[in-house]
């Protein structure tokens, strides 16, 4: 069956596209995203390297993003499991953009927080 193309909007309120960016905007999903963009990575190892971030919600953001068809899950029928994620073709299409916005944050902090400094007296009572 071939699929119908549709004009998206994200600027409607009830486009789906939004749904995506709403995934996408987490900052989890960025870490994620941007890790993998080496290849292939173990669960754990994911955990390891993402500072901060619990067992849960990286099983619940590789989860959304898989199901988002941005990664994929590879089982190795080893004793223990062996899980290993990777971008999917599709994920691999937001590498540069993703590590344009994570490393962006990295290169800008002094000037952000001195905005906020100054927006923090600007606006003091």
């Amino acid at each position: 069956m071939k699929a119908i193309e549709q004009a998206y909007d994200v600027f409607e309120d009830r486009c789906p596209t939004r749904l995506v960016l709403d995934r996408l905007a987490d900052k989890w999903a960025l870490l994620i995203l941007d890790r993998l963009k080496s290849g292939p990575v173990r669960f754990n190892h994911i955990r390891r390297d993402i500072k901060g971030i619990s067992q849960k919600v990286l099983a619940q953001t590789l989860r959304k993003l898989e199901r988002n068809g941005l990664i994929s899950r590879t089982i190795f029928p080893t004793v223990p499991v062996t899980v290993e994620y990777a971008l999917t073709p599709l994920g691999r299409t937001l590498t540069d953009t993703v590590s344009a916005l994570t490393h962006w944050a990295e290169k800008n902090m002094d000037a952000i927080f001195a905005a906020q400094r100054a927006y923090d007296e600007a606006y003091a009572d």
